[in-house]
């Protein structure tokens, strides 16, 4: 019987656990999914929640449930590559033959002050923090740092769900710097209407107990700062051994493993994975594919196949601008921006549909068929 342990239970993990069970289930393959909390986080809302919003609980014995896949509730705590053995929190040790390793990563928190006094969206505890510090707050300024996807869906539902407090949204860059005139319009004209206020060419320097501090000495009062700026691999892969990038995610071959140790395969955030136009970044909508293609060319291995190498492509940036509206651009696969993009309630429509709830998704990936997620995903897959 061969062993394979998946390391972390959010999206990617779940998908390729549940998938990689289904494919090995003819061998005999033992397939358990470890992680720290014993709930499913739909981390693509946290957004939600931080506004105010309590979404539905989901217990991931019930997620797995049906798919022949064990659940193992322990934080990571150490990775033996050489051994084969994950060691847990509470001191239990875990072999494995297989591993995938679906950890994610956690908020760059190099600037001063950081770690110590913003808000992140590491967790579902550290947002309901969020969340319920806010609920204290009848007036004030909130400070949201970073002017990527998240920091502006961020900015968008704190401003639309508490308009008695002043959002502001500081980045170094324009908000929506990677999409095309005609979306970085329409989200700037969005911005304004929720009352967020933008100052791009911020760069902040230091957070501070109320407040952050920018370059050249400037001080600008929060009463909270959500902190959303970039993002690093957990310190546990390098420690283990593993080769790891510049961002402390693993580098992987084409089939998904790692270029050091070769019985583990990276997926999601937590992997560098390079395609024809670089290196992944870190999204749900490449994230997911990952944990397919690792679980397929897992599977293919155990079957004595050769594995095909893993091919992506992006397609779209769905960003929502609070519950009533969103703009989403159509992407070539290096994630250029198209011409073509959606606004308004086909864009609403649009991205509600791909960041649903994904236990239907996973009921598909059960039965062994290609849920939504596989845009993008392009090696052939079925």
């Amino acid at each position: 019987m061969t062993d394979i342990l998946v390391l972390g239970g959010g999206y990617t993990g779940v998908a390729a656990a549940i998938r990689v069970a289904h494919r090995t289930r003819s061998t005999g393959a033992r397939v358990t999914l470890v992680n720290a909390s014993p709930r499913f986080t739909e981390r693509l809302r946290l957004h939600q929640t931080a506004a105010g919003e309590r979404l539905a609980d989901h217990a991931l014995t019930d997620v797995l449930a049906g798919s022949g896949v064990e659940f193992a509730q322990g934080r990571v705590t150490a990775v033996d590559p050489v051994r084969r053995q994950v060691s847990l929190g509470d001191g239990r040790t875990l072999g494995y033959d297989k591993l995938i390793y679906a950890l994610g990563t956690v908020t760059d928190a190099t600037v001063p002050g950081v770690a110590e006094h913003a808000h992140v969206y590491d967790d579902y505890a550290a947002t309901v923090r969020l969340s319920e510090h806010l609920d204290t707050l009848t007036s004030g300024t909130v400070i949201v740092a970073g002017g990527g996807l998240t920091g502006v869906e961020s900015a968008a539902e704190l401003a639309e769900a508490r308009p008695h407090l002043h959002v502001v949204l500081l980045t170094r860059g324009r908000p929506g710097s990677m999409m095309s005139r005609g979306a970085r319009a329409y989200l700037d004209r969005a911005l304004e209407r929720l009352g967020v206020e933008v100052r791009a060419g911020a760069d902040i320097t230091k957070v501070l107990p109320d407040g952050v501090e920018l370059a050249g000495g400037e001080l600008i009062h929060s009463d909270a700062t959500l902190w959303t700026t970039g993002t690093r691999g957990l310190p546990l892969a390098a420690e283990s051994g593993l080769t790891v990038d510049e961002r402390g995610r693993i580098v992987v071959d084409r089939v998904l493993r790692s270029v050091s140790h070769p019985d583990v395969y990276a997926v999601g955030d937590a992997a560098a994975v390079t395609q024809k136009f670089g290196v992944m970044h870190g999204t749900c909508q490449g994230g997911i594919p990952t944990g397919l293609g690792a679980a397929d060319s897992l599977a293919a291995t155990l079957l004595g196949r050769t594995p095909p190498p893993f091919r992506f492509g992006y397609v779209h940036q769905p960003v929502s601008l609070g519950r009533r509206d969103a703009v989403i651009q159509f992407t070539h696969p290096d994630d250029s921006p198209r011409r073509w993009y959606l606004t308004g309630r086909a864009a609403i429509a649009y991205k509600e549909t791909v960041s649903s709830s994904p236990l239907p998704q996973f009921r598909l990936l059960k039965r062994g068929l290609v849920p939504v997620w596989a845009f993008g995903l392009t090696a052939g897959r079925s």
